[in-house]
């Protein structure tokens, strides 16, 4: 092979390293930039003659120092490519993003392959990493995962009061109980009724009746801990499991809902807002999860034949056969 015909392939392989639309840096196992191609160049705005033989971390502070050696080690070692994903790590350098379709990100996503270069006697001298722009996927996949849990959350969400939907405050109450049967840990169930809630609808409208709905939904929220469990569970009713609470724990809790609910106030409408509330904490008694809301469900009338704006306990096991809720 000529000298000339020589020339003209490297100089080709030069020409395509530098316009190829993948980043290829080649370091040496001191971190000493050697290479530094053209999409390097445009995203990073540092050109080859400012970087080549400095200290990749030099430069880029933010790459994490320990970890780039652990795969510089892992890859000389075993002569082996490694890799790094967006998953994993959202990006190696970073690099805004710059592409029309990917506007709404702040950076580049990137995935990054790591391979060793010998020299002639198959010594590993250099680390070749290529970086690869795979933000398009990186944002359809975030997008897809933000789709899927949205999915997941106006399936268990009552879209009015954004509480825990019918079905699935069921499922948590199921759960409770079986947690119960296992560890015999104390757990509450307090049902909540606004009282005279027709005669609202039916003097203000409905629209209306949805705002007090709302809150006392919010109203409920703000009296309870991170691990209770709220849920609407019809109408103007809710439920509510106080998680390691016994009773007594219960009709303070209770209490101090029926308290802030009578101090909400609405503009131009005079509304005096009260709620029944059945409790009824789980005991050996209880076998099964639905006699458990049945009990509390007992309370609540007991509570509204009282003259409502009261807290209702059951003082005796109902019988089984109307169990089913």
């Amino acid at each position: 092979m000529s000298a000339s015909i020589e020339l003209k392939e490297i100089h080709w392989l030069i020409d395509m390293i530098q316009n190829i639309d993948v980043g290829l840096v080649i370091i040496d196992l001191d971190m000493n930039v050697k290479v530094w191609n053209g999409f390097m160049e445009n995203h990073s705005g540092i050109l080859t003659k400012h970087i080549v033989d400095k200290k990749l971390t030099d430069t880029f502070e933010h790459i994490p120092k320990r970890w780039l050696q652990q795969k510089i080690d892992t890859v000389s070692l075993l002569k082996n490519k490694a890799f790094t994903t967006w998953e994993q790590r959202p990006y190696l350098f970073k690099f805004k993003s710059y592409r029309p379709i990917t506007s709404n990100a702040t950076f580049m996503y990137q995935n990054v392959t790591f391979l060793p270069l010998s020299d002639i006697v198959g010594k590993v001298t250099q680390i070749c990493m290529i970086i690869y722009d795979v933000t398009d996927v990186a944002l359809n996949r975030l997008a897809l995962h933000e789709a899927h849990k949205k999915l997941e959350h106006d399936s268990h969400t009552d879209s009015l009061t954004q509480l825990h939907n019918h079905g699935f405050w069921k499922e948590c109450c199921q759960q409770e109980y079986k947690r119960y049967i296992r560890t015999q840990q104390n757990v509450s169930l307090l049902m909540i009724d606004i009282d005279h809630f027709k005669n609202i609808n039916d003097t203000y409208g409905h629209p209306f009746g949805d705002k007090v709905l709302q809150d006392v939904a919010q109203a409920i929220q703000q009296q309870m801990r991170s691990i209770d469990i709220a849920g609407r569970y019809g109408g103007e009713e809710f439920s509510v499991l106080l998680i390691d609470s016994d009773l007594e724990q219960a009709k303070v809790v209770a209490k101090r809902i029926s308290d802030v609910i009578k101090a909400l106030s609405f503009k131009d409408k005079e509304i005096e807002l009260t709620i029944s509330i059945g409790i009824a904490s789980l005991n050996k008694k209880i076998e099964s999860y639905q006699q458990w809301i049945n009990i509390a469900d007992k309370g609540l009338y007991i509570a509204k034949n009282a003259g409502r704006d009261q807290i209702g306990i059951l003082k005796e096991m109902p019988t089984l056969e109307n169990d089913k809720v």
